[in-house]
C-alpha cells in the first residue's frame, strides 16, 4: 500500500469515527417516569408526551404529543367531539359495549399494570396491560401494550405502539368508524386551516384518502415559523393490513378496518384468538418529503 493509500485509509477511518461519535451525540436521551396517574416521557429533560392511565378516563391515551416546536401536534376533546382524546386506542360496538365514547358505564379500557422496562438511554420502553370491562357484563378483551419512545434526531420523534388483543370470549364488533388506533390533530394543523393530509400513494385531503387502504398517512402544516406534523405507519404484519383510513379534514385520521369489513358484515373474533397490531407514530419537522416518511416506512416494515 502506497503512502497516499495509507493516508487516505487513515483519513477515512478518522472520518468514520467522527461521524459515529456525532451520531451518538445527536441521539437524545429518553426518560420515562411515573408521575401520579401518568407516565411522562422526556427527551434530554424536555417533555415529549404523557401516557395517561387514569381510572376516570375512558381509556389510556397520550397527551400532549409535543412536536419539535414544543407545542402539541394533537388536541384534547372539544364540544363537538368530546371522545377524541389526542392519540388513543379504543373500539365501539364490542359485544354491545362502547370502548370509544359515551360514559364509562358503556365500557372502559382500564390499565391494570404499567411497568417501565427501559429508561435513561436512547429509548424508553414501557409495558401496559389493560382489561376491557363494563358493569353487568364479562370482559370481552384484554390487551398488552409495549410502547417504545425514541428520538433519532431533534427533528424526528418515534412512538412505537405494539398491542396484542386477546379475546376472552367470542367477540362480535358491529360495523363502526370508531375503531382502533387514532389521532386528533391540533386545530392549527387541520386541512380546513391550511394543513396537508397525504397518504403513501400521494392522495390528499379527506376526499382523496377517505376509505383508501394505505400504508401510512402524514398530517402537517407550517406554524410558529416552521412546518411540523405527525404520521401514523401501519406495520405490514398487522391483521387487516393495509387498513382503509377514516379521515376528516378537521383533523382526525385512523386506520379503521371495522368500517369496511369483508362482505359488509360484523367482525367476528373467536375466544382465545389474539390480534397483534403494530403502529409507528412519527412526530416530525418539515413536510412528508423532508421527513422522508416513505423511507421511514420501508425501514419500519423490515423491523
Amino acid at each position: 500500500m502506497g503512502d497516499k493509500s495509507v493516508l487516505k485509509y487513515f483519513i477515512m477511518l478518522a472520518l468514520g469515527t467522527f461521524l459515529s461519535i456525532q451520531s451518538v451525540y445527536s441521539q437524545l436521551t429518553v426518560t420515562a417516569e411515573r408521575v401520579g396517574d401518568k407516565i411522562e416521557f422526556r427527551f434530554d429533560g424536555k417533555l415529549f408526551t404523557s401516557y395517561i392511565l387514569s381510572e376516570f378516563e375512558k381509556y389510556p391515551f397520550f397527551f400532549p404529543v409535543n412536536g419539535p416546536s414544543n407545542a402539541s401536534v394533537t388536541a384534547m376533546r372539544n364540544a363537538n367531539f368530546p371522545h377524541h382524546s389526542s392519540l388513543f386506542f379504543g373500539c365501539d360496538h364490542v359485544n354491545g359495549g362502547n370502548y370509544w365514547q359515551e360514559g364509562l358505564d358503556a365500557g372502559q379500557i382500564i390499565s391494570i399494570r404499567a411497568d417501565i422496562l427501559e429508561t435513561d438511554g436512547p429509548k424508553a420502553v414501557i409495558e401496559n396491560e389493560c382489561i376491557w370491562r363494563r358493569p353487568g357484563a364479562d370482559a370481552p378483551v384484554k390487551d398488552k401494550r409495549r410502547i417504545t419512545i425514541s428520538a433519532p434526531s431533534k427533528d424526528k420523534y418515534f412512538i412505537d405502539f405494539d398491542i396484542t388483543m386477546e379475546m376472552l370470549m367470542d367477540v362480535s364488533i358491529d360495523k363502526t368508524n370508531h375503531s382502533l388506533f387514532s389521532v386528533r390533530m391540533d386545530p392549527d394543523l387541520a386541512v380546513i386551516n391550511g394543513g396537508t393530509m397525504i397518504n403513501a400513494e400521494g392522495e390528499t385531503s379527506e376526499q382523496g384518502t377517505f376509505g383508501k387502504p394505505s400504508a401510512w398517512i402524514d398530517f402537517y402544516r407550517p406554524r410558529m415559523g416552521k412546518t411540523e406534523g405527525i404520521a401514523i405507519l401501519q406495520h405490514p404484519s398487522n391483521t387487516w393490513y393495509p387498513s382503509p383510513w377514516f379521515t376528516r379534514d378537521y383533523g382526525f385520521f385512523s386506520p379503521t378496518p371495522m368500517f369496511w369489513p369483508e362482505n359488509d358484515s360484523n367482525t367476528f373474533l373467536e375466544k382465545g384468538q389474539k390480534v397483534k397490531l403494530r403502529y409507528r407514530v412519527i412526530v416530525h419537522s418539515g413536510n412528508h418529503l423532508e421527513a422522508d416518511i416513505a423511507s421511514e416506512f420501508i425501514r419500519y416494515s423490515n423491523e
